[in-house]
């Protein structure tokens, strides 16, 4: 199921199937002007790039953020959607007790049907209970901390979410330390853990 993915850096993501699904992107380091969609979970800069978005986006890309960002197809969270035969379904995503993700701001996380597997993107957030029980086949939360979840904090959540492959992400550069990743791996005990931060 990982074959088809990336994690560029960050929370810089590609679905790669039937249809090409960027999520975040950021430092992106080609252009490849490939993307179907894009998928932003917020309006930080490291999340909403629209230097990197013109990198990978091509004649017809669907691009899809929350309701504060111009130009775009609006969501919010907890809906689900069906656009140009793509299927998927917005989360909340926001912090408890800090003042960077407010749930005011209506932010979102995704969970993406692509080739009969579904994706969750956590975006930028804590161990809320909304997303608690989130039935996906691949998970991909945040645990650098300080902005998001921490490592222990993401731990706890994949006891509970119902996903077979967990992915770090939104580590190592601008926040949390490179060996995050695995310091999850080490943490999670009961479900496959995938470190596949690209350098």
């Amino acid at each position: 199921m990982i074959e088809n993915v990336n994690l560029f850096c960050h929370s810089s993501i590609r679905l790669k199937g039937s249809k090409i699904v960027y999520i975040d992107p950021y430092q992106i380091k080609e252009e490849s002007h490939d993307a179907d969609f894009i998928m932003c979970t917020h309006t930080h800069y490291d999340h909403y790039s629209p230097e990197d978005i013109e990198k990978v986006k091509k004649n017809g890309t669907i691009i899809i953020a929350p309701a504060d960002i111009d130009g775009v197809t609006k969501v919010i969270p907890n809906v689900k959607y069906e656009l140009d035969g793509l299927k998927f379904e917005t989360t909340y995503a926001y912090n408890i007790g800090k003042k960077f993700h407010p749930k005011d701001n209506q932010w979102v996380g995704y969970i993406i049907e692509l080739d009969g597997k579904k994706y969750y993107i956590a975006g930028d957030t804590d161990n809320i209970p909304e997303i608690a029980n989130i039935e996906c086949d691949i998970a991909f939360l945040p645990v650098g901390g300080t902005y998001t979840m921490t490592c222990e904090e993401a731990a706890k959540l994949s006891e509970t979410i119902k996903a077979q492959i967990i992915v770090p992400t939104h580590y190592g550069s601008i926040v949390g330390d490179k060996g995050d990743g695995n310091k999850l791996k080490n943490l999670v005990k009961n479900k496959e853990v995938a470190v596949i931060m690209e350098e």
